[in-house]
């Protein structure tokens, strides 16, 4: 049997929605959360969607709040507490999770290279901050470094199974009695539906991934006489990915019909010996190829012939073939909390019989396939009823106890304790997590139960899998590695990362008349946002204006606004310094309005105390509003003078600005720039970083020959080249897919780098990003 196959499969997570009463207006972010549960509450509303407007005043999202959303996706808001920092509204709606993390970037990187990064930041949405890493990242993100909790061992048990367990099972709640009645059921009860089909990821027509699979051309009228025919393969892993090995079928009575080895068209990486028996020495004479077996089993099968397997979705996509009529034993034998026995349990526990015996080497196919069927068979005989009343899960239980000393504790107990990890989320659903990453970056991670891992030997290779690998796990953590800055260049590199926002926020403004009224072009300056500083430059031959402000977006409107206007009957100029930092600044502004995440998002300046409450008797601003982020001074704790509107799109996010930048309202205001986590880390600026805007820093020799000689291992070509590798494989993801980019920081005895997230779901009509 294929090694994953009681652990890999998607849980169809049908969680029953309630409706929430509408919350006040929340946090920092003073987040409208009336609204979205008004909004989750409406029956049109069928996808996945995030919200990340709770969060904290830095931005910042710690690793434990981000364990808390992982395990939400798995579980949601019935199982575990709902995570404290964003909302994930339909989360039953979600189809996979998958995690990239690109070890050794930090948000420095992100933003030093911004341009660079285009593809990744034009897909997510919602971007926010992450502490410095600890000495494992990974393991602190799914929960494992507190995953040991004192006194939290269960009490062992001994002894057989207890004698009245059967007359104690209360049938009516016993999750085959649940869906399937407790009177015997036909064959055609017993078929898979497109619907759940679809759930479960089988190969289906239609589907992106499953172009070149082929049709077993199998469409006559079922009954329920059909003809079963049991079907198991074997895998091993190429540089592809997983491939086939071999093949076996049986048809009802026990005959085996079909039984061949398959040899993979690409290099095999591992045979999987312990789970397939399949060794290189078997495989080295057989000619057989995928297509050859595709062809015999097409000719093999009847028009209404039913396949039968366990976990037979991985069977069908290693055959590249689509039927569809289909029975899964590990779903028939329903399980309860959406987990799956594995075929050696039911095996033994329905049938008497023993199979995958540990002094065999491997599995036997041909017998896998033939007790699958016999699975079929007594369901079929006996019914619902019967199989309820063996208790599968007490049988379940008592074996596992007996495998390892320990009692299983209580589920529910377990998962709403704070400390659970996702590990554990995923276990309780009978879900595996895939881990893809370097052999030498693998940590603790690759080692933990219940986790897939699959080590390569480079950046590259662990892409090729990811592309496989990653449509057949419901969660899978993939992770590159980059070289770091080193000290030197780090600290340079921040130095001029922050220099280039503050001189972008800088404008210089005139000439204008000696006689100018000074102190009413400062008011002029100063009505488009917060100033840090403003002084007189009297060097060039009439006086001019430099106004550094504290926002961006305050000095572009100044600069939309004010350049070209008369001024006591001169024409001004208004325009940043000049510089090799802001020689592109033009292009950066004009990226940074595109960002997906400044979408919908207006800025205003002039608001007063009461503009939040003033906001609110506005329904014509409310439609489509999220959040009303209102700045605070550090020092006395007192409001700004400006604020952020982030609305659902960037149509309501134009109609407001048109309004309150009219005649009633008259405040100042344009679309957003700066997203909130940059507003958060430009705050940590240091007094010594900043520089008299004009003066040139030269960047240090090596970086500019790297650059010149275009290294592919330059921090700015890898962010471009990854960028674009890694956006283009979230394009090839499937719709409901909850995704995040993770660059956790660098931390080294010289110093620590902040992190940054990237988040989004992607949604149906994403199947490309512009850019690519």
């Amino acid at each position: 049997m294929e090694p994953e196959r009681e652990g890999t499969e998607r849980h169809p997570r049908k969680v029953r929605k309630r409706r929430q009463a509408p919350n006040k207006l929340v946090g920092a972010a003073e987040a409208m959360k009336a609204s979205w549960d008004l909004e989750e509450s409406q029956p049109e509303a069928k996808k996945a969607r995030l919200s990340t407007i709770l969060f904290t005043d830095n931005c910042e999202v710690t690793h434990d709040q981000l364990c808390e959303l992982l395990k939400y996706a798995v579980l949601g808001k019935f199982n575990v507490p709902k995570p404290s920092w964003c909302q994930l509204f339909h989360q039953n709606h979600l189809n996979n999770v998958v995690v990239f993390v690109l070890q050794g970037m930090s948000q420095l990187h992100f933003y030093r290279f911004y341009l660079e990064f285009g593809c990744l930041r034009k897909a997510f949405r919602h971007k926010f901050r992450l502490p410095p890493p600890s000495s494992d990242f990974l393991a602190d993100i799914v929960g494992l470094q507190t995953k040991q909790r004192a006194g939290d061992l269960p009490k062992t048990m001994e002894g057989p199974l207890p004698s009245n367990a059967k007359a104690t099972v209360n049938l009516q709640n016993d999750p085959i009695i649940q869906k399937y009645g407790s009177k015997k059921v036909g064959l055609t009860r017993c078929l898979l539906t497109k619907e759940e089909m679809r759930t479960f990821h089988f190969p289906l027509q239609g589907f992106p991934e499953c172009e070149n699979f082929l049709l077993t051309k199998c469409n006559g009228s079922i009954a329920d006489n059909s003809p079963l025919f049991g079907l198991d393969c074997e895998m091993c892993l190429t540089s592809k990915g997983r491939e086939l090995t071999r093949i076996s079928l049986v048809a009802e009575g026990g005959c085996c019909v079909m039984d061949e080895l398959v040899k993979p068209e690409n290099t095999i990486l591992d045979y999987l010996t312990s789970f397939s028996g399949i060794t290189k020495k078997i495989l080295n004479p057989v000619t057989t190829k995928l297509k050859d077996v595709q062809r015999q089993l097409k000719a093999l099968l009847p028009p209404d012939a039913v396949l039968v397997g366990h976990s037979l979705d991985l069977d069908l996509r290693a055959l590249k073939m689509i039927h569809p009529y289909v029975i899964d034993t590990s779903l028939l034998y329903v399980r309860e909390q959406g987990r799956r026995f594995k075929l050696k349990f039911l095996a033994k526990a329905i049938l008497g019989k023993d199979i995958q015996c540990p002094d065999r080497l491997g599995h036997d196919a041909t017998e896998d396939a033939r007790i699958i069927l016999e699975l079929a068979q007594y369901f079929l005989k006996y019914g619902p009823k019967k199989i309820a009343e063996l208790n599968l899960e007490a049988l379940a239980n008592h074996q596992e106890i007996q495998a390892t000393g320990q009692e299983p504790r209580n589920t529910t107990e377990v998962l709403q304790h704070p400390n659970t990890s996702v590990l554990e989320c995923l276990d309780s659903v009978g879900q595996k997590l895939l881990f893809l990453t370097r052999e030498i970056d693998a940590g603790e991670l690759a080692s933990s139960r219940n986790c897939q891992t699959i080590k390569c030997i480079s950046n590259k290779e662990v892409l090729e899998q990811a592309r496989v690998e990653i449509p057949l796990f419901p969660f899978s953590i993939v992770q590159f590695s980059f070289k770091a800055f080193s000290p030197i260049l780090t600290e340079e590199m921040n130095k001029r990362m922050r220099i280039k926002w503050t001189e972008i926020s800088t404008v210089y403004a005139g000439p204008f008349s000696k006689n100018c009224n000074l102190r009413a072009l400062k008011r002029l300056f100063k009505s488009f946002g917060p100033v840090q500083s403003m002084t007189f430059v009297l060097e060039t031959r009439q006086p001019h204006l430099c106004i550094q402000y504290e926002v961006l977006e305050a000095a572009q409107l100044a600069i939309e606004s004010l350049d070209g206007i008369l001024v006591d009957g001169t024409c001004i100029k208004v325009q940043r310094p000049v510089t090799e930092l802001t020689l592109d600044c033009e292009t950066l502004v004009n990226e940074l309005e595109g960002d997906s995440e400044n979408q919908g998002s207006i800025y205003l300046f002039g608001v007063s105390e009461t503009f939040k409450e003033q906001l609110l008797q506005e329904p014509r601003l409310f439609l489509g509003l999220e959040a009303v982020i209102l700045p605070k001074d550090l020092k006395n704790g007192k409001q700004k003078k400006y604020c952020f509107l982030k609305f659902k799109s960037f149509g309501s996010a134009q109609r407001a600005l048109n309004i309150l930048t009219g005649k009633e309202w008259k405040l100042k205001g344009r679309h957003a720039l700066t997203p909130r986590h940059l507003h958060a880390w430009l705050r940590g600026l240091p007094p010594e970083s900043r520089r008299p805007a004009g003066l040139r820093v030269v960047p240090p020799p090596f970086e500019q020959e790297a650059l010149q000689t275009l290294e592919l291992d330059h921090p700015k070509i890898a962010a471009w080249r990854w960028g674009r590798k890694i956006g283009k494989l979230y394009s090839s993801l499937c719709p409901g897919t909850l995704c995040l980019i993770l660059l956790p920081g660098t931390k080294s005895t010289h110093g620590s780098l902040p992190g940054l997230g990237l988040m989004g779901i992607k949604e149906e009509e994403e199947s490309t990003i512009s850019g690519l």
